[in-house]
């Protein structure tokens, strides 16, 4: 099994094989909790319009996204954790829009499957892509902003790869220290209306959860995201 790790959209569109497409501040920790909560299904979208649109498409359904990190206007909730696990999905479409992760899952146009990746689940990322043994695996660490390399998405990419080549890894002590480095904005207290410190918790619980989420291409070009038990 040979292992690649990409950066950014483009490091997207060039994946080959099983692709995980990793944003762990927070779009696809926030996935996660969403289907803790309840929710069904997840659609993911790179556009805003196309998110309304969608919303009206699927009547039980709510919006989660942001843009420069804050809720988008007209959204019911912003792309945070703390956020979505105080309500109850039930039931409930999730149409997903964020700055990087669901651009990425958008790209993946090369992919032969994609999973989505962050810290609460790479465990299960990992018995998953063992469990169907393919020969080649792309790890794409969207970054900050699809723009800046992002310190907790390449390590969430290298405990993947580590743990794919059946070598132990030592996290705690770096996941600890992200508050010092892309995690420090979640204790600014000018973010704290839209970025939490608890969100930085929420999504630095690594292995809370024993699924993966896995992307299947739509007819309109959105990307649905389905829950597998690990």
């Amino acid at each position: 099994m040979k292992v690649e790790i990409l950066e950014f959209v483009d490091g997207a569109r060039n994946a080959q094989g099983v692709t995980v497409i990793i944003d762990v501040f927070r779009a696809f920790s926030v996935a996660c909790y969403a289907f803790d909560s309840g929710a069904v299904r997840l659609i993911a979208t790179s556009e805003v319009a196309e998110a309304f649109q969608l919303k009206k498409r699927y009547k039980n359904s709510v919006l989660v996204g942001e843009r420069d990190e804050k809720k988008i206007e007209g959204f019911d909730f912003g792309n945070s954790p703390t956020e979505i696990i105080k309500v109850d999905l039930s039931g409930k479409t999730v149409i997903h829009t964020t700055t990087a992760g669901t651009q990425g899952l958008i790209n993946a146009i090369n992919a032969d499957a994609i999973l989505t990746g962050s810290l609460v689940n790479a465990s299960a990322i990992v018995r998953y892509i063992k469990s169907i043994n393919p020969d080649y695996v792309s790890l794409v660490a969207m970054g900050y902003r699809a723009i800046n390399s992002a310190e907790e998405d390449l390590l969430c990419a290298e405990i993947i790869a580590a743990e794919l080549k059946n070598k132990r890894f030592n996290a705690e002590a770096r996941i600890a220290d992200l508050q010092n480095t892309s995690g420090k904005r979640f204790f600014y207290p000018v973010n704290i209306d839209f970025s939490p410190s608890t969100d930085f918790f929420l999504c630095t619980m690594i292995n809370k959860f024993d699924f993966v989420l896995k992307a299947t291409r739509r007819f309109d070009g959105n990307v649905d995201l389905m829950k597998i038990d690990v």
